[in-house]
């Protein structure tokens, strides 16, 4: 094969003999990939002792059940990626303060009866979710937290659920070794896309990458700690 790849290239063009080798690097790239991924399943997992994930009827449950199977999947290097998709409707139920299906409450047309009770869920929520930090930063892996070795990103398909707005989106940013404690603002009229964000992400992995969908460059503001 090497042999008739040498030939044809002699054959070829510039401009061909460019696209030829563009070729070939990213079958040679995506041939490294997949020896990784052999040497990675092959590769002995660490043994924890943790009790099953129970689910359970309500959100409170079902969130806190899938934050233990996350961090037992992280810590038993199981996989290198989770994505959770929590979806509210019909499971605000048992959550103290809170009387109103979820997505009604998202639709609170300003009234603060339905704020305070969308304000209690939220922070029900965000308990789970520290909970799961907590889990993350009491595990150690090669010499550093579990936190600190995970990025974990947690946010919203919308920026106001009132009107359904899509821009300005809030998230948070846990864990990765960044520098934490702060709120970074950007001028909502003016704002750069979301995915540099991403780039930002991907880069920290060690990915070499300047763009991702509609990026624009890194997200401004980020620190290593």
């Amino acid at each position: 094969m090497a042999n008739r790849a040498a030939v044809l290239q002699r054959q070829l063009g510039g401009g061909d003999r460019e696209r030829l080798d563009q070729y070939f690097t990213s079958v040679r790239e995506v041939e490294r990939r997949l020896l990784v991924a052999e040497e990675w399943e092959r590769k002995p997992k660490p043994k924890v002792e943790a009790p099953v994930p129970k689910d359970g009827e309500y959100l409170l449950e079902k969130l806190g059940a899938m934050y233990d199977l996350a961090q037992i999947a992280f810590t038993t290097d199981s996989t290198r990626l989770i994505t959770i998709l929590v979806k509210l409707d019909g499971f605000s139920e048992h959550i103290p303060g809170v009387g109103t299906e979820s997505h009604n409450l998202s639709h609170h047309v300003g009234r603060e009866d339905k704020r305070r009770e969308l304000k209690n869920l939220e922070r029900a929520q965000f308990q789970q979710l520290s909970a799961l930090l907590k889990r993350l930063q009491s595990s150690t892996e090669g010499g550093a937290t579990l936190l600190d070795r995970t990025q974990v990103l947690y946010g919203s398909n919308l920026g106001n659920g009132n009107n359904h707005d899509t821009k300005n989106m809030p998230m948070l940013l846990a864990g990765g070794g960044y520098k934490h404690g702060q709120h970074l603002a950007f001028d909502k009229q003016k704002n750069y896309p979301l995915p540099n964000l991403y780039v930002s992400m991907l880069q920290r992995m060690g990915l070499e990458t300047d763009t991702f969908a509609s990026s624009t460059g890194t997200m401004k503001g980020l620190e290593h700690s």
